[in-house]
């Protein structure tokens, strides 16, 4: 989610959602994240860590270990089992490759664990990182079965209530409803036109158009409903049956639900941000977020409990888009220049393998090969910095090895900065221009360290929250220790955010 999408649809919004947030709440009008590789798993461990990649450890969806000699993904972790589906791969998932506490875990903690903290979203990763270590529990989806699991990390069987859930079968109702505008068509005037070359399809779908007829494919049924609206309706169903099955809210101490809405991405990915697809995904996820505000309100009552609003990265305009409007924008080709510098570096050094893997626009280096030639870091990098700097798009290219005598602007150094990882970042960073990225002519992107992806919502309401707004930069790193210092605990182990005090109650 963009910043933007609070005002660019504003006067769509009901009073319930998006509107109640920023009329009743306090706006970071400028919030941004603090490193450059914004991409899902870290945007989530960072608005929950208050921490950055370099420290947390989540530096990619993925990124390769130079020890196992494999790619890792987030939150993976083969020790533990799926619990409430077949699918036996969907399960296998756990938060410890997040090397740093989060403010859910610090709630635990400061409560002597009485505090419920519990995760809910339809990614995995959306939903385990942000719940922490020693959440209760995770919830996420299985678009092989439409059932919501868990893995043994937690429990070993699902709790009642979600077993009821899973019973009603939501998702394969929803499929059946397909996806049609909300409102009339001539309302969407925010949007481009329902039918530009460079949107991508809908599974079963033959033009981005509406209305959509949803078709999930024989060995993924449920993936299509995900990719519409009606993810954001199960997600919110999930999280008032968590809310009620475990009573949360109801004891004597604090509890945290975190609740990440996924669609909104996987349509933004495919149609881009000024597709009458995402506007219309917006306007009914606030209508989402209203019912889940007047359920709360019944629940525990008004002003008794504290939202906050971000988003895991902001997203690109795509290519094609930028483009029709005169606007600097391409596409870079990954395989041209994987295969430019490979060239370059078997002319210069002679013929061998010396990139082993490339994540997150990072290479990494077969060190005992450059260390058997005595090829340092630093000779690779101007070998590879001037092949690439030949392929349209790139902007220039960062020796993650030696920062200190990077060329490269102060504001953007410090963002590259906050991702390295020594153990799990690459060694060579490709740093791309603005408005460009690797991919195909239909959909678009993130992960870069510009503007439109790292500025993202911070607006909270309710308890202990002030009515207001500011226009100093925040940081996403900023949001764990705000809530911390509301619940008058410690920040996560690894915090390097600060409280934005002018939005709390004395």
């Amino acid at each position: 989610m963009r910043y933007d999408y609070l005002y660019r649809y504003y006067d769509l919004y009901t009073e319930g959602g998006f509107k109640r947030m920023m009329n009743e709440g306090f706006n970071c009008r400028n919030n941004h994240y603090p490193y450059a590789l914004t991409v899902t798993g870290p945007g989530h461990a960072t608005v929950y860590t208050g921490s950055v990649p370099a420290v947390h450890g989540i530096v990619g969806n993925e990124w390769y270990d130079q020890f196992s000699k494999k790619v890792i993904y987030c939150a993976e972790d083969s020790t533990v089992k799926t619990v409430g589906s077949t699918n036996a791969s969907v399960g296998k998932m756990s938060p410890k490759n997040m090397l740093t506490s989060t403010v859910t875990d610090q709630l635990r903690i400061a409560t002597n664990f009485r505090s419920k903290t519990i995760g809910v979203a339809i990614k995995d990763r959306g939903s385990i990182l942000p719940a922490g270590h020693a959440a209760n529990a995770a919830y996420w989806f299985d678009s092989k079965t439409g059932n919501w699991v868990t893995s043994t990390y937690y429990m070993e069987d699902l709790p009642q209530w979600l077993k009821d859930y899973n019973a009603k079968k939501m998702p394969a109702n929803y499929l059946t409803k397909g996806w049609q505008l909300l409102l009339p068509a001539d309302k969407y005037i925010q949007s481009s036109a329902d039918d530009v070359a460079w949107e991508g399809l809908i599974s079963g779908s033959k033009k981005p158009v509406f209305p959509y007829e949803l078709a999930g494919t024989a060995g993924d049924p449920f993936s299509v409903v995900l990719d519409t609206p009606w993810g954001n309706t199960i997600t919110k169903e999930i999280a008032i049956e968590a809310i009620k099955g475990e009573k949360m809210g109801k004891g004597t101490d604090t509890d945290f639900l975190a609740i990440s809405f996924s669609s909104p991405d996987r349509i933004g990915h495919r149609a881009g941000p000024n597709a009458i697809e995402q506007q219309d995904d917006f306007l009914r996820l606030d209508r989402e977020f209203a019912d889940l505000f007047n359920f709360l309100d019944s629940w525990v009552g008004k002003g008794e409990y504290t939202v906050f609003l971000s988003a895991d990265h902001g997203v690109m305009d795509v290519p094609g888009f930028a483009q029709s409007h005169k606007l600097p924008a391409g596409l870079i080709s990954g395989r041209q220049l994987q295969a430019t510098i490979s060239t370059a570096l078997d002319e210069t050094f002679g013929k061998d393998k010396y990139m082993i893997q490339s994540e997150n626009n990072q290479i990494y280096l077969d060190h005992a090969l450059l260390k058997k030639k005595n090829i340092t870091v630093a000779a690779i990098t101007e070998v590879v910095k001037d092949a690439a700097l030949t392929i349209p798009g790139v902007a220039d290219v960062l020796n993650l090895t030696d920062m200190g005598k990077a060329p490269l602007n102060t504001y953007q150094l410090e963002l590259y900065k906050n991702n390295v990882n020594a153990k799990r970042s690459g060694d060579i960073q490709i740093i791309s221009q603005p408005g460009w990225f690797y991919g195909t002519a239909t959909g678009t992107s993130h992960g870069t360290p510009y503007n439109y992806d790292t500025q993202v919502p911070f607006v909270m309401f309710g308890w202990g929250i002030k009515k207001g707004e500011t226009l100093r930069r925040t940081s996403v790193s900023d949001i764990a220790p705000t809530i911390a210092s509301l619940l008058h605990i410690l920040p996560g182990s690894g915090n390097v955010g600060n409280a934005v005090e002018e939005a709390l109650k004395k």
